[in-house]
């Protein structure tokens, strides 16, 4: 983009460099706050901003806002702390140098400036900001108080009113330069400076007349005005610092000037070879120069000599990257608009604290005299006009920046530009549904383009245009609902994802997102509210397994069985291991369909076995009639399975495997069956050791187990050769987004109804995320809802709310329908380590849990079984450790036990 680079282009890094909190209790801390507030105020607001929880806009800040910001904000409260110790000290002792040094001080006035210092300091630092009240507090405490208590006579003579107006310009001015620091208002400091002299000069004048003769008030006047250019200039930090910071700025300099807006010798010059060199990185060095100096003026100057360089094919591409992300906007606005007629305009129009300077003269005139300065954007250079288009889009003014990237329109993405504001424009200025159905949204531009996250962005506002022209013409109930919320869906997305918008269009772009919004909500009643005309279908299942479009959020455990059978170049044998009513059966039933049509599945439930008196060969008679149904191949006859059933089965597998054209796999469910039919004597030991020949026989036949225990809790000396040959996949609880998305997307694409984020939330809390009680709180929503409006005829919104999910748990029968999932894992913490029943016994009371010395005392258990029993309960989800605190994982769970 820019010419080849000469040297390299070092990286400002001006930002404090304080790794810690400043400490209450640090005398060292309390000087360098001090150095921050009267030569480095930007520190401030850095500070706030790294430790302090970030800074509020002094237009956001409110009273109720603030106060609340500094009760949860201990580091806040303790920077406003350190600043009223700072107002209230330092004072003080200057005040005693001062009478060492023999000079007479009045230490009422000392109090009285203190006592301001200190009131400012409160009053700013809940309004606007700890950072600007710390600011302002001391700055005025320590002047004011030393002004007023070292000169104890104004009427003595006329070297003690020019001191005196001096020392209080010097004052003010300190207090106007930390604002102007901490707040960063960079393009008016000039200005300001040069309005408070005069203003200062005036006021300073007249309360002197009073007092003293005419040559004093003179004296006096002549000394404010020499103060406020001291005070707003800061000369003395010129002086020191330019010399220091000549041939090169350090990262790391505390003699770097802060807070003087005099430029530093060559800035402009260095400033534009690092922006020629490295376009990038000296747009980061001028960002670093805004936040952390007031060499704004400086700034503009580079920027804008550099882009008067720039061929007119990189233009478009180069103003962007300006825009992409300043610190100070008006860095962009002056690239187009006049710096010097803006500060003479500023310097007429406000005066002091916005009072008109010429406020003698009539309306008609300072109108007059105010009109010879343009402060506009000007549209007369290519430069000018890309700066400006990318300004006024940043003000939210998209009509304005069309007419700018006009000019640019036949530049490289000048095109793009232009049409991109004029799309803003058109949705800007739509305000209610008739207006957006009415919108001719124009052609979007093709790749490449400059804005690929806008124009995604504009794609989604495009599709709301068209469902909103839709539900204007749509007849359908229905269909206009179902347009209702898939725009209301954009909308909410856009707004979700505006952080990654660029910083131009962003604002522009969420107020049109909102507006939208706001305007679509207020007819939601007119189309949704009459849009469910019968009982909505339950698309949630209870106790059977999810089939289907039904089955989602198990997608991270398809994804594994699709790389362990359909990637690999072998199917790989698994066993999926979970507590009751987790999902693992569904998601056996479900993998066929992951499988493609190469791999089948034969699903064997092993609960429907019973007794098997008739021993091993009833078991492998189950498995062959589900494998012969799912290959169409004849099973053996049952009496060759009695007889000889290890031979036989082997056999038929051979069978199976030469019909195959890809693989089987065969997915026993329920897979504790096995040993309690071992532990009963029904079938023998080596029963186990026959299956694992069978996972290692053939690269085309695979196993599927599934179960409650975990590969180590198979603790019999003939399953651990068998679990050495297949790969554990644990089942366990949903994630928070899956719960959300099995609730609010049950599979059922018309499903009506729908639930507010803090509904899904109370759910996920509730819940944990375990599937069957996800399913069933979904359930008994719809079941009450269909009641209510349908059996009741009683009319309510579609969307579930907080009070709904309460009113179904608290309903007794909801627990009676959950009882197949709490028996079983009540039953589960029978079986294994013992004392896990009473460790659940003694949790229940206790939602944030206990600590292990309180589960030992209370169950009376020794360490090694308390640990014991608790790892098993972790294994089996149902407790949980954090923070050195055991609890129970399922909020219904707890709620159950103690109801029992």
């Amino acid at each position: 983009m820019m010419e080849a680079k000469l040297t390299p282009v070092p990286r400002l890094d001006l930002a404090p460099k304080l790794k810690r909190p400043l400490s209450l209790w640090n005398p060292l801390d309390y000087l360098r706050l001090l150095y921050w507030v009267f030569f480095f105020p930007q520190a401030l607001r850095w500070y706030v901003d790294t430790f302090g929880g970030g800074c509020i806009p002094g237009q956001e800040m409110i009273w109720p806002k603030g106060w609340e910001l500094l009760r949860q904000n201990a580091i806040q409260r303790h920077l406003l702390f350190q600043g009223l110790f700072l107002t209230v000290v330092t004072p003080v002792v200057i005040g005693l140098i001062f009478q060492t040094l023999n000079v007479p001080v009045d230490w009422f006035y000392v109090a009285f400036g203190v006592v301001f210092g200190v009131a400012i300091s409160m009053a700013f630092g809940v309004a606007f900001g700890v950072a600007v009240g710390v600011a302002e507090g001391v700055a005025v405490g320590v002047a004011a108080g030393v002004t007023a208590g070292v000169v104890v006579d104004m009427a003595v003579d006329m070297a003690a009113s020019v001191a005196l107006g001096v020392v209080a310009g010097v004052a003010a001015g300190v207090a106007v330069g930390m604002a102007a620091g901490v707040v960063v208002d960079m393009a008016g400091v000039v200005a300001v400076g040069v309005e408070v002299g005069m203003a200062i000069s005036m006021a300073g004048g007249v309360a002197a007349g009073v007092v003293v003769d005419m040559a004093e008030v003179v004296a006096f006047g002549v000394a404010f005005d020499v103060a406020a250019g001291v005070m707003v200039l800061r000369p003395e930090t010129w002086l020191i610092g330019s010399p220091l910071n000549l041939r090169t700025i350090q990262n790391s300099s505390w003699l770097l000037p802060r807070i003087t807006p005099l430029p530093l010798p060559n800035l402009v010059w260095r400033l534009q070879n690092w922006l020629q060199n490295d376009w990038e990185t000296g747009l980061h060095n001028i960002n670093e120069l805004l936040a952390y100096t007031l060499q704004f003026i400086p700034v503009v100057q580079a920027v804008n000599k550099v882009l008067a360089k720039i061929p007119l094919e990189q233009l478009i591409w180069t103003v962007s990257r300006l825009a992409a992300n300043p610190f100070d906007w008006n860095i962009v606005r002056f690239a187009s608009a006049s710096l010097n007629e803006t500060i003479k305009s500023t310097f007429i129009k406000k005066g002091f604290f916005s009072f008109p300077l010429f406020f003698f003269l009539p309306r008609s005139w300072q109108e007059g005299l105010q009109a010879r300065f343009n402060t506009d954007t000007r549209l007369d250079t290519p430069v000018r006009a890309a700066a400006a288009g990318f300004w006024h889009l940043h003000e939210k003014e998209p009509a304005r920046a069309m007419e700018a990237f006009a000019v640019v329109r036949s530049l490289l993405y000048g095109e793009e530009m232009f049409t991109l504001a004029q799309t803003l424009a058109l949705f800007h200025k739509a305000q209610k549904p008739v207006s957006i159905a009415a919108i001719q949204v124009p052609l979007f531009p093709q790749e490449p383009l400059l804005r690929p996250v806008s124009w995604k962005v504009l794609a989604d506002l495009r599709q709301v245009v068209e469902d909103v022209q839709f539900i204007e013409r749509s007849v359908s109930r229905s269909a206009r609902s179902l347009a209702l919320n898939r725009a209301l869906g954009k909308l909410t997305k856009i707004l979700n994802q505006a952080d990654t918008l660029p910083q131009a269009e962003q604002g522009l772009i969420i107020d049109i997102a909102q507006t939208w919004q706001k305007s679509l909500l207020q007819i939601t009643g007119e189309v949704g509210e009459i849009s469910i005309t019968k009982p909505v279908v339950n698309p949630y299942v209870v106790g059977d397994p999810v089939q289907g479009h039904l089955f989602v959020g198990r997608e991270d455990i398809i994804r594994q069985l699709e790389e362990l059978w359909v990637m690999g170049n072998q199917l790989q044998s698994i066993v999926l291991y979970g507590h009751r009513r987790m999902g693992k059966t569904s998601i056996l039933v479900n993998a066929a369909q992951c499988l493609g049509s190469q791999i089948q599945l034969a699903y064997v439930n092993l609960l429907r076995l019973g007794d098997s008196p008739q021993g091993v060969g009833e078991v492998l008679m189950a498995i062959c009639d589900e494998i012969s149904q799912t290959v169409k191949l004849p099973p053996p006859t049952d009496a060759d399975l009695l007889n000889l059933p290890y031979r036989t089965f082997e056999r038929y597998l051979k069978q199976v495997e030469a019909n195959l054209d890809g693989g089987l796999i065969i997915a026993l469910d329920e897979f504790e069956k096995i040993e309690d039919l071992i532990e009963a004597k029904k079938i023998p030991i080596d029963f186990m050791g026959f299956l694992r020949g069978l996972v290692q026989m053939s690269s085309k036949i695979a196993f599927a187990f599934a179960g409650l225990h975990t590969l180590e809790e198979m603790t019999a000396d003939y399953f651990q050769p068998f679990f050495a040959s297949v790969i554990p996949i644990h089942v366990g609880f949903q994630e928070r987004a899956a719960t959300g998305q099995i609730l609010a997307n049950p599979g059922n694409e018309d499903f009506p109804l729908d639930y507010i984020p803090e509904a899904l939330d109370e759910i996920y809390a509730l819940t944990h995320g375990q599937p069957y009680l996800v399913q069933l709180l979904g359930f008994q929503l719809v079941r009450r809802y269909n009641d209510f409006v349908f059996e009741q005829g009683r009319s309510r919104d579609p969307v579930f709310i907080v009070e709904d999910v309460e009113a179904v748990i608290n309903n007794p029968e909801f627990f009676k329908r959950g009882r197949y999932y709490f028996d079983g894992v009540w039953g589960q913490a029978a079986r294994g380590a013992k004392g896990q029943q009473a460790i659940v016994q003694v949790l229940a009371p206790h939602p944030e849990g206990l600590s292990l010395d309180v589960l030992a005392q209370s169950t009376g258990m020794n360490d090694t079984n308390l640990q014991e029993a608790l790892n098993t309960l972790k294994r089996h989800d149902v407790v949980e450790e954090t923070q050195g605190s055991w609890r129970i994982m399922v909020e219904l769970f707890r709620r159950w036990v103690l109801q029992q």
